[in-house]
């Protein structure tokens, strides 16, 4: 692509410091300066991409609190944020990436990342979709609901689908998904307003608070 080997200057933006309450732009910096070599070092699987969207997700909130018991681990102060992004393989030392390629998954809020851990990557194939969309309607949240929806819960006309967490992002898609199929779609949430959206607006059949149900079991049989 005729840049491959140039040295650049890699914006970046650094977390200060792990937070109390809600983040603010002061928690973060644009740092200015870091020069790269755009080229994945050989022998490395690595490839060097060319971030173009990325996506401010709310568990990243959860990821600036000096917290270690979540599935994903916090942030490191002085250190890169990452998240969910699309970029443009810019260099390539793994065969199943080619420069020019496009791909979504976790990548750093800078200008070029250079990745390892590959096979946390897909590959997108261009069409009319915008590719803003990648990391929004067709990113994260949705291609994780829509994947895993099909692949494991292999929905059927007439099944019965239960939902935790039900409000959520993903667990939003997943209950409409199966209702489109047919399904019999349950959903629990932890406030009334979150169970009055999902009977009301989402389709779901039924719904209930959990705060509320002293036994899970019997609020499922009713």
């Amino acid at each position: 692509m005729g840049e491959v080997g140039r040295v650049v200057e890699n914006k970046q933006i650094i977390f200060k410091g792990y937070i109390e309450g809600s983040p603010k732009q002061t928690d973060m910096e644009l740092k200015v300066g870091n020069n790269i070599k755009l080229e994945a070092p050989k022998g490395s699987g690595a490839f060097l991409v060319n971030n173009l969207y990325l996506s401010c997700d709310p568990y990243m909130r959860g990821r600036m609190r000096d917290f270690h018991g979540s599935y994903i681990p916090p942030f490191v102060p002085g250190s890169v944020i990452d998240g969910f992004g699309l970029s443009r393989v810019v260099d390539s030392d793994n065969p199943n990436f080619k420069t020019g390629d496009l791909v979504s998954g976790m990548t750093g809020w800078e200008e070029y990342s250079l990745i390892y851990r590959t096979e946390q990557l897909r590959k997108i194939q261009p069409d009319d979709v915008p590719l803003s969309y990648y990391v929004g309607l067709l990113g994260m949240p949705g291609f994780t609901a829509y994947s895993g929806f099909y692949e494991v819960c292999a929905p059927r006309k007439g099944d019965y689908v239960f939902v935790s967490a039900a409000s959520g992002a993903v667990g939003q898609l997943v209950g409409q998904l199966a209702n489109l199929h047919g399904c019999y779609v349950v959903g629990c949430a932890g406030s009334g307003q979150k169970v009055d959206l999902l009977k009301n607006k989402l389709g779901f059949d039924e719904a209930f608070n959990y705060k509320e149900e002293p036994d899970l079991d019997a609020a499922l049989k009713r």
